[in-house]
C-alpha cells in the first residue's frame, strides 16, 4: 500500500464503502450483499487516516452521492470523522459511520466484540441502504 492513498477494490455507482482495517473483507462482504439487492457499491481500502486520500473519497462522493464508511475505531476521531470533515467541506453527500459510538470498550471473543458493536457484514449492508435512502430522499 501507499501512505494517503485509497485502493478501489470494487467499482460501484450508488454508494461508496470506505474502509480500513479488519473491516474491509467485511465491507467487500457487504457489496456483495448489496449487490444480491440491487445496489452497485464502490469499495475503498482507506489504509491510513492521516493523511486521507481526500481526493478519492471526494471522487466516491461525487460519483456515488453516498457514503458508509467501516472501522473497528471510535467514529470520533476516526476515519468515519475524517471523511464526514471531507465531503461537507467540498461535495455534501449523506455519510452513514458504521464503527464504535462513544461508549466504554469491553472484550471478549473478537467476532463476539463486533457484533456487539454493531461492526457486522449486515450492519454494513445496513448502512448502505440506509445511505442510498438518504440520497434518494
Amino acid at each position: 500500500f501507499a501512505i494517503g492513498k485509497a485502493e478501489t477494490l470494487r467499482a460501484g455507482e450508488d454508494v461508496a464503502i470506505v474502509a480500513c482495517g479488519i473491516m474491509v473483507s467485511r465491507a467487500m462482504a457487504a457489496a456483495e450483499a448489496l449487490a444480491e439487492e440491487g445496489v452497485s457499491a464502490r469499495v475503498l481500502d482507506m489504509p491510513t487516516i492521516k493523511p486521507l486520500d481526500r481526493d478519492a473519497v471526494l471522487c466516491a462522493a461525487a460519483e456515488t452521492g453516498a457514503i458508509v464508511t467501516a472501522e473497528e475505531h471510535s467514529i470520533i476521531g476516526g476515519l468515519g470523522g475524517a471523511v464526514c470533515e471531507a465531503v461537507c467541506e467540498s461535495c455534501p453527500a449523506p455519510v452513514v459511520r458504521v464503527g464504535v459510538r462513544d461508549q466504554f470498550g469491553k472484550s471478549g471473543k473478537p467476532d463476539e466484540v463486533l457484533a456487539a458493536y454493531g461492526l457486522t457484514v449486515a450492519d454494513i449492508v445496513s448502512a448502505g441502504r440506509r445511505a442510498v435512502s438518504m440520497k434518494n430522499a
